[in-house]
């Protein structure tokens, strides 16, 4: 009798195992679908683009394709940060603008007698960085919501940008943005070049750094992190600031397109940027992603937009467009099995 209870004991043992085992499998081959799924998508648009749009394998539509990544690239490379932590930053815009009117000021200009040259960026990565650090300190310190603080420091930020040339942008004249406005190496243009550069340091800090491992483990499970001793405001306060600075640059890249500095420079930058990441396959509510992702999702965005350009679609139907793209990534990169929170 005990004999027999033993071996139905044993065999219900086996049976759970088998099942957890099953269920390992199950959920592996998912995470591996998951990853692939952009890859799938963007080989997709690419061999859709290429049969049913003209020109779009042209070496003048392919230089354009290079140049429109280099803005929403560097965005990413911030917020893909801010992300993986579970929370958001609506600050990008705002931080473009201010970053790109400063500079104008900074350099030469028909405003003003400044000629700060290459110091003018300088000033400007440590301006953005130091808002970032701000906004992360706000957010730890005073427990604001992610989502609220970077709203507000958003509308600080583009406040401070119109007061700085006073409702007149600055013209640049200076002939080193007329350069790198225009210029290429290899054929690819400088601002792509940067591009790649700020993205290469943001794949090291992620992959290579204890600060990125910080960043996975604290959007997976942020109470065991703090439960180890690890200072997570800290951290978050460092993604912030990172965050701001890459949204400095892209400001930057703002004003040398435009040979000006205005507080519109960032407009309609944002939700692209997060439609990007959300395509690439991050979660919004954390743990989830990472920079090569965010640059599958950037080049999606990037031939959608330019392929809608090059056949003419009305661009308030763009936008329509976008944001169908970003409700459907959105709704299926959160789990059903877990509550959805931005924190």
């Amino acid at each position: 009798m005990d004999t027999l209870k033993t071996n139905k004991q044993n065999n219900s043992n086996l049976s759970i195992a088998e099942e957890f085992a099953e269920k390992i499998k199950s959920q592996q081959k998912k995470d591996k679908l998951s990853k692939a799924a952009p890859l799938i998508v963007l080989a997709t648009i690419i061999v859709l683009a290429s049969i049913f749009v003209k020109g779009f394998f042209s070496l003048t539509n392919v230089v354009n394709l290079l140049n429109q990544i280099s803005i929403p690239l560097v965005l990413a490379t911030g917020l893909t940060f801010v992300i993986l932590i579970g929370c958001i930053d609506l600050s990008l815009e705002g931080v473009m603008g201010l970053a790109g009117s400063v500079v104008s000021l900074l350099v030469l200009n028909n405003k003003n007698g400044n000629n700060f040259g290459i110091l003018a960026f300088i000033i400007i990565l440590l301006l953005g960085a130091s808002i970032g650090a701000l906004t992360g300190f706000l957010h730890v310190k005073m427990r604001i919501p992610s989502f609220i603080v970077t709203f507000g420091m958003g509308s600080v930020a583009t406040g401070f940008a119109i007061m700085s040339y006073m409702g007149k942008p600055a013209t640049i004249t200076d002939p080193m943005f007329a350069k790198l406005s225009s210029g290429s190496l290899l054929g690819i243009p400088y601002l792509t070049w940067i591009a790649f550069v700020v993205f290469a340091v943001g794949v090291f800090l992620q992959k290579y750094t204890a600060f990125g491992a910080s960043v996975y483990a604290i959007g997976d499970n942020e109470s065991i992190v703090r439960a180890n001793g690890i200072n997570i405001d800290k951290v978050k306060i460092k993604i912030f600031a990172w965050c701001a600075l890459c949204a400095s640059v892209a400001g930057i890249f703002g004003a040398i397109r435009l040979q000006r500095g205005e507080f519109s420079i960032g407009v309609n930058n944002l939700f692209t940027t997060i439609t990007a990441l959300v395509v690439g396959g991050a979660a919004l509510s954390g743990g989830k992603g990472g920079m090569f992702q965010s640059l599958v999702g950037v080049l999606s965005i990037t031939v959608i937009q330019n392929c809608m350009i090059l056949i003419g679609v009305n661009p308030f139907i763009q936008e329509a467009v976008k944001g169908v793209i970003i409700i459907i990534a959105v709704s299926l990169s959160i789990s059903r099995d877990s509550k959805f929170i931005v924190k």
